[in-house]
């Protein structure tokens, strides 16, 4: 069996029109993602309404999320996780302009079982 060995910080581009989305793993029950972005966010009035969870792991960069409201503001740094529980609306409010924010994204069903 061959093994493949894939860098989560490699590959970056230097500049970014938008958010790039690279899947890492795509099989029944679970999607991984590898989001790169660059001072994007969300647009005004936008917010993801996912039929999935969602857990996402932050590796460099800074970003923020909201939640109900404007002041449900979560902020995140390297090594902050973040679970997202299906049709919890949300929306990027921010990422880092200065430096990539790489995101390591986690996609199950809802149905998952909680511990």
């Amino acid at each position: 069996m061959s093994r493949v060995v894939l860098n989560l910080f490699e590959g970056v581009p230097d500049s970014l029109a938008e958010e790039q989305f690279t899947s890492l793993l795509n099989m029944p029950g679970v999607r991984i993602e590898r989001i790169i972005s660059r001072g994007q966010a969300c647009p005004p009035g936008f917010q993801y309404d996912s039929e999935e969870q969602e857990w996402v792991l932050l590796l460099r960069g800074k970003a923020c999320l909201s939640f109900s409201g404007p002041d449900d503001l979560v902020t995140l740094k390297p090594g902050d996780s973040l679970l997202i529980p299906a049709h919890t609306r949300h929306r990027v409010e921010w990422t880092d302009p200065e430096q990539e924010t790489i995101w390591l994204a986690v996609f199950f069903p809802a149905s998952f079982p909680a511990e």
